[in-house]
């Protein structure tokens, strides 16, 4: 009890140190609680304090400022919202037309080049939907998996030699498999990149890779369209595990044909070039064993590590050395046709070919660096024959640039000589056994043709070569859709025939000799007659597809063509 009654002073005074002070009104006093916050007696209160809590804050509009009234705001829409403007009486012709936009068919017998080439050249908007998924998991397809694998098809169809559009096409043919139909290929000479949007809202999904080797091998590229081919089939599902499996197996692959074989061809080459050109049986022995040793030569620098110009160089003086030699031994075969069988072993028909290829559809900065490649080798090989030719001029041997080549007395010799030419070329590109008689049918096509327009009809060697390599084209466009596949294993080796070895050959001769001017003009005649087979490959290819059936051929939107602009 004694310390309760201590303990309630001390309540009561700490009470009283939260009492306001007392307020004498009359005779009453008035106690009220309040807080430390409380506005002092005496202080004048302003008017409204006290009575109205009135939260606000450092953005509020200060009082005695107009402000002009705003209508009601709109509720904010999105991209896909009508516009304000917009009216359906008088609808602008940006918008979807009241017919719809025609729908592009795409049939399945087309092959999958044509098909993925007709939706690349659409609009992303007009594009149609995706076939059924390869991938048929709930969570979708695993988009890094697909965009990895994307690019390294594409990687392998770059370093064999296939042209941008037709690596570009079959990207977008394996993205679109598996669902990913919003995305976007990019292919440039030595970088490919493919980007995939979800949709318009979400962020984009990027993927790089760059191609740092390049390697002829066209049973692989083969092999790399049937994977794509099977992929682009709707009926036929593939997982991405699966497809990873067969891409590792082609990687794994051998060559098809082994060293030796590569150079026996090299040299077979070589002689039924120059008898192609009018040699003899001498002759195609001695053009035989020079590309031969330029070739074992150029496998040497290859394996000390040695850029492909120094290859080209080293393998283009042997030849060389072997025609002056038989010169200075006053043998009495024609040494010219040595030297141009040997430049028919190593002249770039295929990366020319190329080249001009993705120009024409629009590719011009991989058309740009196909083409400055081509001029590498062609330097090179100037370089080693020119070295050769001027160490002949000095041991006095006497080579006559004003020599013509050529016999139109042997047409049976000729067109056995450009088969056999095409023949061993299609081996030295590592095709398949399957398509070597194709092709060597090809090329003696090519060769009659051309014999009969130039020799028979005495039109000029640019105009004959152009129609045969227009020829060579259509019928490589025409079995590689027959088979559903590349048509460069069909079009690539039968163009050997045609390829400028003696306009080069006089061309280096003639600047040996310090005759420049004809120098100039051989080297122009043999750069046009490059053009001449690039541009007639290529157009006996869109050829073949203005009278085949395509996909959307029959619609409104019509073929679209590869160039994407008018060049205003």
């Amino acid at each position: 009890m004694r310390d309760a009654e201590d303990r309630k002073p001390r309540s009561d005074e700490a009470r009283s140190r939260f009492t306001a002070p007392t307020a004498v009104v009359g005779d009453s006093v008035d106690s009220s609680t309040t807080s430390e916050f409380a506005i002092p007696q005496g202080l004048a209160v302003p008017r409204g304090v006290g009575t109205e809590s009135e939260a606000t804050s450092e953005f509020a509009v200060p009082k005695g400022l107009d402000v002009a009234q705003t209508p009601p705001a709109e509720s904010e829409g999105s991209a896909f919202s009508t516009p304000r403007t917009y009216s359906a009486k008088d609808a602008p012709p940006a918008f979807t037309p009241a017919t719809g936009i025609p729908v592009i068919s795409l049939t399945k017998n087309a092959p999958w080049q044509d098909r993925m080439r007709t939706m690349l050249r659409m609009p992303v908007a007009e594009r149609p939907a995706p076939e059924p998924l390869q991938k048929v998991e709930e969570e979708g397809p695993a988009v890094p998996r697909v965009l990895d694998l994307t690019l390294r098809i594409g990687e392998l169809l770059l370093a064999g030699g296939e042209g941008a559009e037709d690596v570009e096409a079959a990207m977008f043919a394996v993205c679109r498999s598996y669902g990913l139909d919003r995305c976007e290929p990019n292919v440039t000479f030595t970088l490919l990149s493919i980007s995939y949007q979800p949709s318009l809202v979400e962020d984009p999904v990027t993927a790089s890779r760059t191609v740092r080797r390049r390697g002829t091998d066209y049973t692989r590229l083969a092999a790399v369209f049937r994977l794509v081919d099977d992929l682009s089939d709707p009926d036929t599902a593939i997982s991405l595990e699966e497809a990873y499996r067969r891409l590792a197996e082609i990687r794994r692959n051998r060559h098809p044909y082994p060293g030796w074989v590569l150079t026996t061809a090299s040299g077979l080459l070589a002689g039924s070039a120059s008898v192609l050109v009018g040699g003899d049986y001498i002759v195609f022995i001695a053009a035989a064993l020079g590309a031969m040793l330029g070739d074992r030569l150029a496998w040497l620098c290859a394996g000390r590590g040695l850029p492909e110009f120094y290859q080209f160089t080293v393998a283009a003086m042997p030849p060389a050395a072997i025609g002056i030699a038989l010169t200075l031994a006053h043998v009495d075969v024609q040494a010219a046709a040595v030297v141009t069988g040997g430049l028919f072993a190593l002249l770039p028909g295929r990366a020319l070919v190329a080249g001009v290829q993705d120009g024409l559809t629009g590719f011009y900065i991989t058309a740009s660096a196909r083409l400055l490649e081509v001029m590498y080798f062609f330097v090179g090989i100037v370089v080693g024959v020119l070295i050769m030719l001027y160490v002949g001029v000095q041991l006095g041997a006497h080579l006559n640039p004003d020599a013509g080549l050529g016999d139109s007395e042997r047409p049976l010799w000729q067109i056995g000589a450009s088969m056999l030419l095409s023949l061993t070329f299609a081996v030295l590109l590592q095709q398949e056994r399957s398509t070597v008689l194709a092709v060597t049918l090809n090329g003696g096509v090519a060769w009659s043709v051309y014999g009969a327009m130039h020799y028979a009809g005495g039109l000029s060697p640019v105009a004959s070569t152009a129609v045969a390599a227009g020829l060579v084209g259509l019928f490589g466009q025409m079995l590689s859709r027959y088979r559903f596949a590349s048509a460069l294993p069909y079009t690539t080796a039968a163009i050997g025939p045609l390829l400028p070895g003696s306009a080069t050959y006089f061309g280096l001769l003639s600047i040996a000799q310090n005759q420049v001017d004809e120098g100039l003009v051989s080297l122009s005649k043999a750069a046009a007659l490059a053009m001449a087979i690039a541009i007639g490959v290529n157009l006996g290819s869109e050829i073949s597809r203005l009278f085949l059936r395509l996909p959307g051929a029959g619609s409104a939107a019509g073929r679209r063509a590869a160039k994407r602009t008018r060049g205003f």
